[in-house]
Formats: C-alpha cells, sequence, structure tokens
C-alpha cells in the first residue's frame, strides 16, 4: 500500500501522534511518502502525483482537509482526515478516530464514503473557493477572527474565547436566495453547512448528511449572545436523549445553492479560514465531490 501524507506544519499544538502513526502504517507494510506544507510547496505540486497512490492522508486542521479534498475533487483517490488541527470538525462529523494507532486501521483497512463538498464565489474578482465543513457570514467569522491567535495555547477553548470577546455582534438583515426561493431574515450570522456538529460536538440541526447534495443553512436570529444558551443547551442534550425542541433562535433551511446577502456587509469565514471579503456570498454543492476514508 502506497500512502502519500500532506503535513501542515501550522496546524494544530504541536505533536498529533503523527510518528506513531508512520511507525504503524510501516509496521502494515505501508510505504508512506510525506511532504510538507508551510515549507513553500504548493498543494497542487505535492499533490500531482496523488493517483500514483492507494489514498492521501491531509495532515492538519479542517482547512488543510478542505484544500486537499478541493485539489482531488471527482478523482476517487481515497482522503483521510487526520485530526492535526484545533477544531478537526469534519473529523468529528465522520467519527474519524483520534488514537494514531487506530487512525493507521482505518487508513488500512477502513471503508470509503463519498461526500459533497461547497463552491464558493465571493469578493470584488468573484474567484471561487470552497468548503468541506461550513462557511458563515457574521458573527462566527468574528469568533474565528478573535480564536486565531489562541488556538496555539488553548486549542479548541480558543473558540469559547473569541465567543466572549464579541458578546455585541453585529445583527443584520439577510436576505437569502435558496434555490431560487426568497427568505427574509435578521440575525448575527448565517451559516450554510455540509456538516451540522460544531465545536464541543453540538449539533445546530437535528439531521444532516454530507453525501445528500443539500446544505443546511441556519440563521442565527438572536440578536445578544445569551440568546443563544436555550439553543446551546437544547443541542447539549440532544447528544443524550432526543430532544426535538430546539430555540427559536436558529432558523435551519435546506438547499442547493445559496446566495447570501446582508446590510451591514458582514465578514466571511469558510473552514475557520476568515476572509477579507464581505457579503455577498454565493454557495453551490459539489455532490459526492470528495472521497473519504472513514472507520
Amino acid at each position: 500500500m502506497r500512502v502519500l501524507m500532506i503535513v501542515n506544519l501550522r496546524s494544530g499544538q504541536g505533536d498529533s501522534g503523527l510518528y506513531d502513526y508512520v511507525r504503524a502504517l510501516g509496521e502494515a507494510g505501508a510505504e508512506v511518502t510525506i511532504r510538507f506544507l508551510g515549507l513553500g510547496g504548493e498543494l497542487e505540486r505535492l499533490l500531482a502525483d496523488a493517483a500514483d497512490h492507494d489514498c492521501v492522508v491531509a495532515a492538519g486542521g479542517d482547512g488543510t482537509v478542505s484544500a486537499v479534498c478541493r485539489t482531488l475533487a471527482n478523482t476517487g483517490i481515497p482522503i483521510l482526515a487526520y485530526p492535526a488541527g484545533t477544531a478537526n470538525l469534519l473529523a468529528l462529523n465522520l467519527d474519524i478516530p483520534t488514537d494514531p494507532l487506530a487512525l493507521a486501521r482505518a487508513t488500512v483497512r477502513g471503508a470509503t464514503r463519498d461526500i459533497d463538498l461547497g463552491e464558493l464565489t465571493f469578493g470584488a474578482d468573484g474567484a471561487p473557493s470552497g468548503f468541506i465543513v461550513a462557511a458563515g457570514a457574521g458573527y462566527d467569522a468574528a469568533i474565528m477572527e478573535a480564536a486565531d491567535r489562541y488556538k496555539k495555547s488553548l486549542g479548541a477553548a480558543a473558540y469559547l474565547v473569541g465567543a466572549l470577546q464579541n458578546l455585541t455582534p453585529t445583527v443584520a438583515h439577510f436576505t437569502l436566495d435558496l434555490d431560487g426561493r426568497t427568505v427574509e431574515t435578521e440575525g448575527m450570522a448565517v451559516l450554510v453547512m455540509n456538516v451540522v456538529r460544531v465545536q464541543f460536538d453540538l449539533a445546530l440541526a437535528h439531521e444532516s448528511d454530507p453525501s445528500d447534495g443539500l446544505f443546511e443553512v441556519v440563521v442565527v436570529r438572536t440578536k445578544y449572545v445569551p440568546e443563544l444558551i436555550p439553543a446551546v443547551w437544547a443541542a447539549f442534550i440532544d447528544r443524550f436523549i432526543e430532544n426535538p425542541a430546539r430555540s427559536p433562535g436558529l432558523e435551519v433551511h435546506t438547499a442547493r445553492e445559496v446566495r447570501i446577502e446582508s446590510d451591514p456587509p458582514l465578514r466571511l469565514q469558510y473552514d475557520g479560514e476568515v476572509a477579507s471579503a464581505t457579503t455577498p456570498l454565493t454557495a453551490r454543492v459539489l455532490p459526492r465531490a470528495a472521497r473519504m476514508i472513514v472507520p
């Protein structure tokens, strides 16, 4: 078995078990090639011979995994989302283990699942980008931007610090085009989600299938951060018992293509990366474009 491993040197808080993982692959008879992002190498060049390998391992955060998946979209090359970043939300949603030995077993003996990708268009040049977890406008982008400086020292808790530093978010009027249907609403954020389990394993919607060709579009309708507490509590209870109730602070739609306009314009983020651009934002589904390794 030939494994191509792309490691983002800037992701995470340090050691994420990569040595133990590679050693376990070697003991299983795999030939592992390791290449590093962050040393000036362009991802397209690092993945140029990906088809000559049995699978690709993307070791980093959700942004790293997303970039690898977009580069290899519709190639059928299996990709493992190795959780070496801060939040690792795709790995959480696909039930990818965190133990290096379990990850090695999944790489060698796991199954594959084709999941959707999201394509984004925003900014003055309209250049497309993309995501695999979620993209959003408003409060979530403010949290991501504030949390960035704390990720190395605090890990996932950096997002909580980011939230506490933004207790009075901007409330905007949103115009959503959902597959040609227009929705007028307001709130502090809109999230276009391919998967709905977020930090601390809280689900923002009851059901989500990253292979169904649909986004969950979640509007955070609250005007103040404390008003989110009922929604957070409902999501927490949902981890243990079936809890159909959800706070009216969250409004959920589904769509294949979404356009978000806001008044005033709001900052954007995708897979935890904060963009310099603001709304409007257009997102469309690329159905089952990424082939992921799962346990």
